[in-house]
């Protein structure tokens, strides 16, 4: 099963230099089925492909949890958007090389405007890994950055 634990670092990012960095851009709407921690349930559709998710308890240090995705159809994707939780994460997800990773940079919209989170996945926990000049503080395991919470606790109530 070790292949279903995902393996992740967030950070907050200070300048928006990583949107010329870019190789890749794609708008993202995701909503909830069920949000509690233990489980959380997600739809996504990411450009033209929607996603079912289900993600476990992250460990206690928040990097790495259980992650099952199966891709379904946009159509089928927008009929279950109408039977989540209240509320709808719009991001633009910028994929940004930094030597041998890949960062997914998030500008969130709505009523996370003014966020934007860096995530980088990783093969194992204490992997080394470049550091660009626009990555900041590091949040991993801090769940007021989780989706899911943002839907809850959004960011421009943050004081």
């Amino acid at each position: 099963m070790s292949e279903l634990i995902e393996i992740e670092r967030k950070f907050l990012v200070v300048s928006d230099a990583f949107k010329s960095e870019a190789f890749k851009r794609t708008r993202i709407v995701q909503a909830f089925l069920n949000s509690d921690k233990r489980r959380i349930v997600r739809i996504r559709i990411s450009g033209d492909e929607g996603f079912l998710t289900i993600k476990g308890e992250p460990s206690e240090d928040g990097v790495s949890r259980f992650e099952w995705e199966k891709q379904i159809s946009v159509s089928d994707a927008l009929a279950l958007l109408k039977l989540c939780e209240e509320g709808i994460i719009d991001k633009i997800r910028y994929e940004v090389k930094s030597g041998q990773h890949v960062f997914e940079v998030d500008e969130f919209f709505g009523t996370n405007e003014g966020l934007i989170v860096a995530e980088i996945e990783l093969s194992h926990a204490s992997e080394v890994f470049l550091k660009p000049e626009w990555l900041g503080k590091e949040v991993t395991g801090q769940s007021k950055y989780f989706n899911s919470q943002l839907l809850k606790n959004p960011y421009k109530n943050w004081s």
